[in-house]
């Protein structure tokens, strides 16, 4: 039976490959993004996830199966929480009564291993608290301070705690919505290109990402595992973080870390 899922980021990355994976088992698309996708919008701002949350709904009719957020950002940019974190959940949640009256609604976050790193913790509590104008105060005061790498980790880790809280919050599981998480290790996508081209970079990212089992993923790879997790096979499995890393996490963190 086809299904309608809604993708976000769906131009470019692990997004077009999630869209690729879907189409081919039979589903229909929406993709959320910049350009190129049935739905134009920038996450970044409230106004443009409120756009993207109505041009949904009216595109969907009401019934959404799917959503599958891939949209994000690196670096230093002052909008990274925003899109990365804001432009997850507004949008899940936003989409939640259109994801209830499906019989088997599925929702797959696109985390990261950098959750694991040190975060700034005044920026995660602003996240957490749905507060976006704490949220570029903990930003700008994480950028004044020279801590820009803090950023990208610290947007990852609230999603992650977020997804956690919200499937098994009032109105999610209790509707039959499952809510997962895939946090990969290090993905060759356009985002990580001069990571990987730089010695010294690279030389660091494989430090902190040691990732033992076949190295770094292709997006195609974590697109598979996305596409297991929004299968509507997939019945009991709710706040997970499903690390697609090749063992990167195992390997920072304790075997009793679990």
């Amino acid at each position: 039976m086809s299904r309608l899922v809604v993708v976000t980021g769906a131009a470019s990355g692990i997004g077009a490959a999630v869209r690729h994976l879907l189409e081919e088992r039979g589903d229909r698309v929406l993709g959320v993004d910049l350009r190129d996708t049935e739905v134009t919008a920038d996450l970044s701002t409230p106004d443009g996830r409120a756009q993207a949350v109505a041009d949904v709904l009216e595109a969907s009719g009401g019934v959404v199966d799917g959503v599958i957020t891939c949209a994000g950002l690196s670096g230093s940019s002052p909008a990274l929480p925003a899109v990365n974190f804001f432009g997850t959940t507004d949008l899940v949640s936003g989409l939640r009564s259109a994801l209830a009256a499906s019989p088997a609604p599925r929702v797959v976050l696109v985390g990261s291993i950098s959750a694991t790193q040190p975060v700034d913790q005044a920026l995660v509590d602003a996240l957490l608290a749905g507060d976006p104008d704490a949220a570029d105060r903990a930003t700008a005061a994480v950028l004044a301070d020279g801590r820009p790498q803090q950023l990208y980790p610290s947007s990852k880790a609230a999603l992650a705690q977020w997804a956690r809280r919200t499937a098994v919050a009032p109105g999610w599981a209790d509707a039959g919505i499952s809510i997962n998480v895939v946090a990969p290790g290090v993905v060759l996508t356009a985002m990580t290109a001069s990571l990987v081209s730089d010695p010294k970079m690279k030389q660091v990212m494989d430090t902190a990402v040691p990732m033992p089992l076949h190295g770094y993923s292709a997006p195609e790879d974590i697109a598979r595992v996305i596409g297991f997790l929004s299968s509507p096979e997939l019945t009991h499995v709710t706040g997970q973080v499903i690390y697609v890393d090749g063992g990167a996490e195992a390997t920072l963190r304790p075997a009793s870390h679990f």
